[in-house]
C-alpha cells in the first residue's frame, strides 16, 4: 500500500490562521493528516491520499453539497455523511475561497451559540 504524504506545514499554518480564531475550535492529529473540531464535530480535515494528492473535507449546507458534486474537480462529495464535501488542495488552491468554505463549515458544525459569534461570508 502506498504511503500517504504528510501535509505541507505551510498549508497547515494557513488553515490554522482561519480555523484557530473560531470559538472552541481545536486542532488535532487525525488518523491521517490534521483535523479541526468543535466539540466532537469535525469542521475540517486535511490529508494526503495514497494517490499522493491532498484533500480537505468540510461540511456544507444540503443545497451546496449538490452544487459541489456537480462542479467536479477540484471539488467532490464525501462518501460518508450527507453534508461532507471537499476539495483537492494544491499550489493553485484559492485560499480565500477555502477560508469562506471553512467558515461556513464551522458555523454548520458549531453549537448555535458559538456559530452566532462568527461573521459569515456574504453570499
Amino acid at each position: 500500500m502506498p504511503e500517504r504524504p504528510d501535509v505541507p506545514l505551510a498549508w497547515v499554518e494557513r488553515l490554522r490562521e482561519v480555523l484557530d480564531v473560531f470559538p472552541e475550535c481545536h486542532e488535532e492529529t487525525a488518523w491521517t493528516g490534521v483535523r479541526w473540531r468543535v466539540g466532537q464535530a469535525t469542521v475540517a480535515h486535511i490529508f494526503g491520499g495514497e494517490d499522493q494528492l491532498f484533500r480537505i473535507t468540510f461540511r456544507a449546507e444540503p443545497d451546496e453539497v449538490m452544487a459541489f458534486q456537480h462542479l467536479g474537480a477540484p471539488y467532490f462529495k464525501g462518501e460518508w455523511g450527507g453534508n461532507v464535501v471537499g476539495m483537492l488542495v494544491d499550489d493553485d488552491t484559492d485560499w480565500d475561497e477555502l477560508a469562506e468554505l471553512l467558515t461556513d463549515s464551522y458555523c454548520i458544525q458549531a453549537p448555535q451559540r458559538l456559530a452566532e459569534t462568527v461573521e459569515r461570508p456574504s453570499a
